[in-house]
């Protein structure tokens, strides 16, 4: 069985903004706005400037299991620890398709370097383990080696942004996925999965696995209509229109745009945004359940919209709250 990418089909270039970037790249210092942050709705939407204040998640390591990262990115290269391909069986997780790029930035990109974007947690460093190809699937046995050896090589963060009903309904099934997911977690990681995409209701994984699912919701603050809900103590965080790094080759992602820059949609989008509040909150000293425990309990729902679950994530109320 074959698992997917939990990105949507539709997606939305920057290629208007290439010029910027280029004009922007040889600038590089630390200190300068990075010049599409005002693209970046969902950051604000989270309080994630907010919460800096408190964390940037000095110190942290986000594994991003996907389909692997452009290792030479302008607003990823020196973010990166040592990773591994179990697609291609090297430590060479090259990016061919363009999701695990995407996922990547929104996660941890360089943050006021002058190029690009700004990343949900800024000091933090990114794990690429690539166990999705070129064509965005993967199987069963690839995911559950990533996550494992993501957790033992010294992952405080594990970001699936995978599957839609392929890794949902094996984690409904239980089996080695959620054996993997608890070794992670006893390893003291925070393990993030998308919810998927298909706009259906499902409980998406085995009572009692140690997993934040996370829904996607819109500019508005609405259930993003794709959107997978209906999982236990499941919150939800932007995924719609999002910008972020692509690899800067061709690619399925990257076909008709090579800027470095792009937007897509999807659960896939919104759960790397949580994986960078986690990080906030590891740098604090939280376990993982307290890192749970604290998102879930500060998450913004005031309509009571049950397909945004416990509701948005806010990580200034995260960042602020007690240890419990």
């Amino acid at each position: 069985m074959r698992t997917r990418t939990c990105s949507r089909t539709r997606t939305r270039f920057a290629v208007a903004l290439a010029a910027v970037l280029l004009a922007a790249t040889a600038c590089g210092e630390d200190s300068e706005p990075d010049p599409m942050r005002d693209k970046q709705w969902a950051l604000d939407a989270l309080k994630l400037p907010e919460a800096w204040d408190e964390a940037k998640g000095d110190d942290t390591v986000i594994a991003v299991v996907d389909t692997g990262i452009d290792l030479d990115h302008p607003d990823l290269k020196g973010r990166l620890v040592a990773g591994h391909d179990f697609v291609d069986g090297d430590d060479e997780p090259k990016d061919m398709n363009g999701h695990g790029t995407h996922v990547s930035g929104i996660a941890a990109a360089h943050t006021d370097n002058g190029t690009g974007i700004a990343g949900g947690a800024p000091d933090a460093k990114i794990m690429p383990v690539r166990v999705l190809g070129a064509g965005g699937s993967g199987d069963n046995a690839d995911i559950t080696k990533g996550i494992v050896w993501a957790a033992d090589h010294g992952a405080d963060v594990i970001n699936l942004s995978l599957g839609e009903s392929g890794l949902m309904a094996r984690l409904l099934k239980g089996g080695t996925l959620n054996d993997a997911i608890t070794h992670a977690h006893d390893k003291g990681a925070v393990v993030v999965a998308a919810a998927g995409n298909e706009g259906t209701a499902l409980q998406p994984y085995k009572v009692g696995t140690p997993v934040l699912v996370v829904g996607a919701s819109d500019q508005d603050s609405k259930p993003a209509d794709f959107s997978n809900f209906g999982a236990q103590q499941a919150v939800s965080a932007p995924g719609v229109g999002i910008l972020s790094t692509l690899p800067t080759y061709k690619t399925r992602e990257t076909l008709k745009n090579d800027s470095g820059y792009g937007e897509l949609d999807g659960t896939s989008m919104a759960a790397p945004y949580v994986s960078a509040v986690a990080a906030l909150l590891h740098q604090q000293d939280r376990t993982p359940d307290q890192i749970m425990t604290a998102i879930r309990s500060t998450a913004k729902n005031p309509d009571k919209l049950a397909k945004l679950g416990l509701g948005i994530v806010d990580a200034k109320a995260a960042t602020a709250s007690a240890k419990e």
